[in-house]
């Protein structure tokens, strides 16, 4: 019987696969996912090109196995839109800007999440639980735009 290897490394990863729709949702699971694998760090930052040529090769391989899981993250129609980076950071951040926008977008959709928070009321008939949820839903959102919220007991 020969050597399993390591369980993780071998096995598959199940990829999320981005339609679209849903970014926000997606761009947190890849990034757990791409953070599980070592390589987040290189997506959004990128290499330096290292004057040792062992890691300028290290990097260049983990550059390419995070480009081959963002390009399988991704349908078809998505993919068009990728398929001429030639690094997993140009591929990252094509997706970031069509779909999540630049900082301007941010803002506005931080904006409305704000307003969508202040003006939350339990209405009558409503279960605590479903006005939890609304309440859960929107913080997630506002955390997923990068709004840092401190709780106060």
């Amino acid at each position: 019987m020969g050597s399993n290897g390591n369980a993780m490394g071998t096995a598959q990863l199940l990829i999320p696969i981005f339609k679209e729709e849903g970014y926000e949702f997606w761009s947190i699971r890849m990034k757990t996912l791409l953070r599980s694998q070592d390589l987040l760090d290189l997506v959004e930052q990128s290499y330096a090109d290292p004057d040792n040529e062992g890691k300028l090769q290290e990097n260049r391989k983990k550059d390419s196995k995070a480009l081959v899981i963002i390009q399988q993250a991704v349908h078809d129609n998505v993919f068009l839109r990728i398929a001429a980076a030639t690094t997993s950071k140009q591929a990252w951040l094509i997706l970031q800007k069509a779909f999540q926008g630049d900082s301007r977008v941010l803002v506005v959709k931080l904006q409305s999440l704000r307003r969508d928070f202040e003006t939350l009321m339990m209405k009558n008939g409503e279960s605590i639980a479903d006005f939890l949820s609304q309440t859960t839903t929107i913080i997630s959102q506002m955390q997923t735009y990068g709004q840092r919220l401190r709780i106060k007991l």
